[in-house]
């Protein structure tokens, strides 16, 4: 099948699927984690062919990182399932209602997006994740991920549709696309895709929004943040720092530069640079970082790439307002985190930093959908409309306006024989 007809399915597959029963949704979610489950051999087989073919081509050791799936990242996902499967149903949820007259209600409805096209890393947990709330949101989907993974996300991908259309999901719901050229007829395809979620560089995200006419939503750089106020407990900023950068480095919520205030950095470099190195993270530093701890010199560069991996970009600031005016200026809008007992600092911060996600005390890597109790993600938006920071169910959902009458004509209002009330109503309008 070409590009448009795998399209052309998942568009006449999502039509009953935002109407399907929240039960038939759940039974599908838990039938496809007892499916993954029956299948691990044949699926943690397919992860030892790609690692293997990837190793074989020297793929980095941070995209093999991403690229492995494990009994533990199956269980993972089956677990995230589950916990999905719990949430409540975001389809038909009323959002507002107002009475125009006696007789004459209108109601504000959720309801799917409709198909959406994903393009995602070489992360098979991530295609699980994604299709699951695609599905629990009433959404059919596009997947397109990393060429690494081609045999795992075929095998994920499978059972996925199978144990999904034996409980009663509509065929066609999930499709999977492979190849480079998939994508580019992908982008041309707004009569059949509603949306697109592009995760990768901001080169990436930008080439997908200049050539196609479908709505993206998206981020770019994960270049985030950790700043340590002179108001830190320091035993707590190299706990927050250490995790924000070490604890899983190939992921956007990882931390890439950290700024610390001047008053506390002869105390504090010293102390975090201990276990960063521990962990071989290699450090850039501004001129005053070098004078306090070993560091490479940082350039321009350093402050605005998304490393990926074990190096970190280290900034001596005056205060917080230049820690601010850095975050603004070279973050990407992500994730961006104070360390301070001052609560009035921590406010200001969150306040003026103008970032989706913004943390007092705690790691970078809370930023996720999962974490935040949304049914995992399908990406993090650092878009200013619909959605920002992790994207999970209520990301996925839209609204329409239903208008109940009993006869009403616009003809009696523009003649002045009847007038509105606008009253707000209670009450539910689903179903």
């Amino acid at each position: 099948m070409t590009t448009a007809d795998l399209a052309r399915a998942a568009k006449a597959a999502s039509i009953p699927l935002a109407a399907i029963d929240t039960d038939t949704k759940n039974r599908a979610l838990t039938a496809i984690g007892e499916a993954l489950a029956a299948h691990a051999d044949s699926i943690l087989a397919a992860n030892r062919a790609d690692l293997a073919r990837a190793a074989a081509e020297n793929l980095a050791a941070p995209l093999l990182k991403r690229l492995k799936f494990d009994e533990a990242k199956l269980q993972g996902v089956i677990e995230g399932i589950a916990s999905l499967a719990r949430l409540a149903d975001p389809v038909g949820e009323m959002l507002g209602a107002t009475e125009l007259d006696e007789g004459l209600e209108l109601y504000r409805v959720s309801c799917p997006i409709g198909v959406i096209g994903v393009i995602f890393e070489s992360r098979p947990d991530a295609l699980v994740q994604i299709s699951t709330l695609c599905l629990k949101s009433g959404n059919a989907v596009l997947l397109k991920g990393g060429s690494e993974a081609l045999e795992t996300n075929r095998a994920l991908a499978q059972v996925i549709r199978e144990a999904s259309v034996a409980a009663g999901v509509p065929d066609g719901w999930i499709q999977i696309l492979e190849t480079r050229a998939d994508v580019t007829e992908m982008l041309k395809l707004d009569d059949c895709i509603d949306l697109i979620v592009p995760r990768g560089s901001n080169e990436f995200v930008r080439y997908i929004m200049d050539h196609s006419n479908i709505a993206v939503l998206g981020h770019a750089d994960g270049i985030c943040h950790v700043y340590v106020d002179a108001a830190a407990d320091l035993a707590m900023a190299t706990a927050v720092a250490t995790d924000s950068k070490c604890q899983y480095v190939a992921v956007c919520n990882a931390a890439e530069t950290l700024l610390v205030h001047e008053a506390v950095a002869a105390d504090f470099l010293p102390q975090v640079a201990a276990p960063l190195a521990a962990q071989n993270v290699e450090l850039h530093g501004c001129e005053r970082t070098c004078a306090l701890i070993d560091a490479q010199p940082a350039t321009e560069e350093d402050w605005q790439t998304e490393y990926l991996d074990y190096t970190l970009a280290i900034r001596v600031v005056d205060d917080m307002a230049a820690a601010i005016d850095h975050i603004n200026q070279y973050g990407s809008g992500h994730t961006d985190v104070i360390v301070t007992g001052r609560a009035e600092a921590a406010e200001t911060f969150m306040n003026l930093v103008d970032s989706g996600n913004v943390f007092w005390n705690c790691s970078t890597r809370f930023s996720d959908g999962f974490r935040y109790g949304l049914g995992a993600e399908v990406g993090i938006s650092t878009n200013k409309i619909h959605a920002r920071g992790p994207v999970g169910l209520e990301g996925l959902m839209i609204y329409k306006w239903k208008l109940k009458g009993t006869g009403q004509t616009v003809a009696d209002y523009a003649d002045g024989r009847r007038t509105f009330t606008h009253r707000p109503l209670a009450g539910d309008c689903r179903g």
